[in-house]
């Protein structure tokens, strides 16, 4: 069972043409004016396959299953598919499994051996690496892995176009799994599985159109009836607004979803680039393009500092697995011409994903705290994704840097420096711990998004070469968490409510002040100013007036009034509020005195005003420092024995200056602008 399938599963129990563009060609930012050149040489391509080829199966469903069929079926009986999990085992070797609990007479599994979500992604990484390639072995298995995925789905009645999720060994559709998933029966509405589908389909399209137009008709033709499904239970609803938590949000995404949503566009941005001309796949890729778009939020200095939010039942949220709502976007912009789309996006890498790497990296749930500070490749790749999809789109050879940076989590750039993907083997393992622990199991999912990110870096091969070069974190100063209930002193009340509200989390206990009382948060001393953005809960219509201050100096006052819980699955909600200064850099603590009302703290984010990310390895070094002030904002770079060269980029990276570097250097960092330093 996939990452976004049990983050959701949870949520709902507790309240009842691109083929993208990252992936076939070479960065427009690789000969833009002033692009560094590559750190170091990558001796070989770095993707191997042979880790998801062991995944690979085969099953062999009946002929007569009503409503399920693919191409060739009387001829070719037999399907191709990936199992789901793979459990590390002694010398280095790894145990197929399925999900779910396994019946031992039967060899069936609770839930199946094959999931829809992992045959479509396994599906477009051989389609990119034959495209990419020419390798005839990716071009088979692309083949059958895409009449797979049309195998799964349902091709008549009232769900026509909709997708069984999973799959046993012998063949046999599993559509009520257990745990249960929903929409239960998987294929009775708008799903994951649907949109990557639709992923699966668009790419496939656009790669056999010319290699094999009898499968590629068949494609179009599934296609087609896919779309029909998110015609008929999505898109009936564009334009029209929803509220959650007081926040408008669109009602035409996939299951409310930013994520899903981006994969099938990344799908339709396919489709549409090998035919113009198909109107409706279009509109369809447009209108959803806009409904992720209208997701994004936030500023330079508010949470969630121009992040594209993943769902839309809860806008305090996001999470790195999915994140590919920016690369949906940038393709969407190619694909129909209008650099417009594309905005959000920029926003997206520009802002918020050096706060992210600067803050730790690709962490599972910012919930909207860093709760979930688990890391897996499915967040890593989907941001590496979107930043090259937006530097292939815009041309800023800045976006192609900060891919770099990204994409060196998989090569030991990241705060265990442990190797991820084994670049010998095609083993991605599943996840890093935030205590360094690797999980070093090998599932799909992970094999899948690591070997996206491969791909990706080997159509960019400077990105490659710095991303395998600078494979230590020797510097961090980021977004920190202070916990409200550790306050230095207090008068007010600590309790420990339950993690999960049905829509985001808490990151421990709680502290409620009511009027008259205060408390006092130590925060440390940093070399820079820092913003504090204190984490209410608020219930609909309550209200509270509070007065904060940095070392007795003024922060802001803050009134916080309970919105309206909208289709948000449980009433209250966790949201960080920005207070209107910084706190000076040699203070080191913040009090809050409560004026009128109740205020229930979660806790502080305290994210400096100039943020700093330093990799090094045997490339040499990166530096990434990135500005969240409101004005032009002077920050020092470089150290004793550095050379290279600084790159300024404004907050839409676009490049507005550069300079040599040599030992330590000031730059003038634009209003949420960033700069990297390279040698």
């Amino acid at each position: 069972m996939s990452t976004h399938a049990r983050w959701r599963a949870r949520a709902t129990a507790l309240v009842g043409a691109l083929v993208l563009v990252t992936s076939l060609t070479a960065p427009a930012a690789a000969s833009a004016a002033g692009a560094p050149a590559p750190a170091a040489a990558v001796a070989a391509p770095l993707t191997n396959l042979g880790h998801l080829d062991f995944l690979l199966d085969q099953a062999t469903p009946a002929a007569d299953v009503a409503g399920h069929s693919t191409y060739r079926q009387a001829e070719e009986p037999t399907l191709t598919m990936p199992w789901t999990y793979a459990d590390a085992r002694d010398g280095g070797t790894f145990a197929r499994v399925g999900g779910g609990a396994l019946d031992p007479a039967t060899g069936q599994w609770g839930q199946g051996a094959y999931n829809a979500d992992d045959i479509a992604r396994a599906a477009v990484v051989y389609i990119r690496h034959w495209q990419q390639s020419g390798d005839e072995a990716s071009r088979t298995k692309a083949y059958e892995l895409l009449r797979s995925v049309a195998y799964l789905q349902t091709t008549d009645g009232p769900h026509a176009g909709e997708v069984v999720l999973w799959m046993q060994p012998d063949g046999t559709l599993n559509p009520s799994a257990e745990p249960v998933e929903l929409p239960d029966p998987s294929d009775s509405g708008p799903s994951y599985w649907l949109a990557r589908t639709l992923w699966a389909l668009g790419e496939g399209y656009a790669a056999f159109a010319d290699e094999d137009p009898a499968f590629a008709d068949f494609l179009d033709q599934r296609l087609s009836l896919s779309l029909g499904a998110l015609e008929r239970d999505v898109l009936v609803d564009y334009g029209r607004w929803n509220e959650a938590d007081g926040v408008r949000v669109p009602a035409w995404l996939i299951v409310n979803g930013a994520d899903a949503s981006a994969e099938a566009a990344l799908g339709l941005a396919a489709r549409v680039t090998a035919r113009p001309d198909d109107d409706r796949a279009a509109t369809a890729l447009r209108q959803l393009a806009e409904g992720i778009g209208a997701m994004s939020s936030g500023s330079t200095h508010e949470w969630p500092y121009r992040a594209i939010t993943p769902w839309a039942e809860s806008p305090g949220t996001w999470h790195a697995w999915g994140s590919q709502m920016p690369a949906a976007l940038a393709a969407a912009s190619v694909a129909l011409h209008d650099p417009e789309l594309a905005e959000p996006a920029i926003g997206d890498a520009a802002v918020f994903t050096p706060t992210l790497l600067t803050a730790g990296g690709p962490d599972n749930g910012w919930m909207p705290s860093p709760t979930d500070r688990v890391q897996i490749a499915y967040g890593a790749d989907s941001r590496v994704q979107s930043l090259l999809a937006v530097a292939d789109a815009t041309g800023s050879d800045g976006f192609a840097q900060l891919a770099g940076m990204q994409a060196a989590w998989f090569f030991g750039g990241n705060h265990a420096g442990a190797v991820m993907y084994d670049r010998a083997t095609g083993v991605t393992n599943d996840g890093l711990q935030p205590d360094g622990t690797v999980n070093r199991n090998s599932g799909a999912e992970s094999t899948i998004h690591g070997l996206l990110t491969a791909i990706a870096l080997d159509a960019h091969p400077d990105v490659a070469a710095r991303a395998t070069s600078i494979t230590h974190i020797a510097a961090r100063d980021g977004l920190e968490l202070v916990e409200a209930e550790n306050a230095v002193s207090t008068n007010g009340t600590v309790s420990t409510p339950t993690s999960w509200t049905g829509e985001s989390s808490w990151s421990g206990g709680a502290l409620t002040l009511a009027r008259g009382q205060n408390a006092v948060f130590d925060i440390g001393t940093d070399a820079t100013r820092r913003w504090v953005e204190p984490v209410i809960w608020s219930d609909p219509g309550s209200s509270s007036t509070s007065i904060w201050r940095g070392g007795g100096l003024p922060s802001g006052l803050l009134r916080v009034t309970g919105p309206a819980q909208g289709i948000s699955p449980a009433p209250g909600v966790l949201r960080p509020y920005s207070l209107q200064l910084p706190v000076a850099a040699d203070r080191s603590q913040v009090r809050v005195d409560v004026l009128a009302g109740s205020l229930m703290i979660d806790a502080l984010l305290v994210r400096p005003v100039v943020s700093r990310l330093v990799l090094d390895g045997d490339g040499g070094r990166t530096e990434l420092v990135h500005s969240s002030a409101t004005l032009p904002q002077l920050a020092t770079v470089g150290g004793d024995g550095v050379t290279g060269t600084a790159r300024i980029y404004d907050d839409h990276g676009a490049l507005v200056r550069q300079r040599d570097v040599r030992g330590a250097a000031s730059v003038l960092l634009p209003s949420g602008g960033f700069a990297i330093v390279s040698g």
